[in-house]
């Protein structure tokens, strides 16, 4: 559906990320367009440069060089993790609401798909006060937290991968310490491979740097990339952090898909995750989505309860419920053929009920977008 619409709408509000940065910003950073221009166009090191490997490895404490497999953005990371592991027959898991690449990528390779979801805080009220009151003296919330009877049923002996995204796309939402400890526990007595998305670590709102799976266990997987809280998702730079036989399987696997990585932007990410430039990347989301989430949140307050949403702890990204029966892909479709405006359904996202609204935008689009949104949710809701 969005790379249906996402360009011929007027107003894009599908969008996961914060407005991107351009080619001049990274110029600014130290990236050398001129010595650039000289350099012969052929093949890159498919895995990735020495260089950049070497960069994002300084990223994840303990990683050597020859964990690193860098890709085409992180949803080639995620595929050819599945591809390197997955075989007819295995199980595999994955929490929901999530980003659904993979689902489909694992029904593709025969595996048996198990879900758990993530639950709001209503359903989480067994928690202690005590312990909610740690949590976020520490920056954590429990708003959404793995329904655990759930996870244990879809977390097996039998389950070979197990996939989530923390910060989580769709919510928001962080995982506590207590349920990464947990997790990571559970795939270690199941011989699960844990693998987790972090391509929304740095892009944090008001709280403090999500923390890593990275070291947590040998059986973690980590993929990340350029595109979210880096805000350069056109340069297409992704990558796997992963014990270095399972990295290696991927290579395998990358040779015979898209073989590589192109030259430029390798170049380009050596700069961008150099430490200074990544925590300058960071700031600047950090600053528009600050900037942007009393807008979102004006928004959400105008319908007066019938439109509601847990803030997003981290990303461009706002969860919204409507008080309506009417199905979000009906709603969605609504927004789109009325108003220009594209919008994601909580169904695309394993959510029904809500819609994802992008947040990254610059104020007066944000401000235009919600407002042909809001058209016609009032027009539904009555309101």
């Amino acid at each position: 559906m969005q790379s249906t619409w996402e360009n011929l709408v007027e107003y894009d509000m599908s969008e996961s990320g914060v407005r991107p940065l351009t080619l001049r910003e990274l110029v600014d950073m130290g990236f050398d367009l001129d010595e650039f221009l000289d350099q012969p166009l052929g093949y890159s090191q498919s895995n990735g440069t020495v260089e950049l490997r070497e960069r994002i490895a300084a990223i994840y404490p303990g990683a050597r060089v020859e964990q690193i497999e860098v890709t085409n953005g992180t949803s080639e990371a995620n595929y050819l993790v599945a591809l390197s592991q997955l075989r007819s027959g295995d199980g595999f898991a994955m929490e929901l609401p999530n980003y659904m690449q993979m689902p489909g990528v694992a029904r593709s390779l025969g595996a048996t798909v198990r879900t758990f979801r993530l639950v709001p805080d209503d359903a989480l009220r067994a928690t202690s006060r005590s312990r909610r009151s740690a949590s976020r003296e520490r920056g954590q919330d429990d708003d959404w937290e793995p329904d655990w009877d759930e996870f244990e049923r879809a977390v097996t002996p039998d389950t070979r991968l197990l996939y989530l995204s923390n910060p989580n796309n769709p919510t928001g939402s962080v995982l506590s310490d207590e349920s990464m400890t947990r997790i990571v526990q559970r795939c270690e007595a199941t011989g699960t491979w844990l693998l987790s998305d972090e391509v929304y670590l740095g892009a944090e709102i008001d709280r403090p740097r999500t923390q890593s799976f990275w070291g947590m266990s040998g059986r973690v997987i980590v993929t990340s990339g350029l595109s979210k809280a880096y805000g350069i998702p056109g340069v297409r730079i992704g990558w796997i952090v992963a014990p270095q036989d399972l990295a290696e399987r991927c290579w395998t696997q990358h040779d015979y898909l898209t073989i590589g990585p192109n030259k430029m932007s390798d170049r380009i990410a050596r700069v961008a995750v150099e430490k200074q430039n990544r925590e300058r990347c960071y700031a600047r989301t950090r600053e528009i989505l600050a900037r942007n989430l009393p807008i979102a949140r004006e928004w959400i307050d105008s319908f007066g309860g019938r439109v509601t949403w847990r803030e997003p702890q981290a990303g461009a990204i706002a969860l919204v419920k409507c008080d309506s029966d009417v199905p979000s892909m009906e709603v969605a479709e609504r927004v789109r053929t009325r108003q220009n405006t594209l919008i994601v359904p909580g169904s695309h996202v394993g959510l029904e009920g809500y819609l994802r609204i992008w947040i990254g935008g610059r104020d007066a689009f944000l401000r235009e977008g919600l407002r042909r949104i809001g058209i016609e949710l009032r027009a539904i809701l009555g309101a």
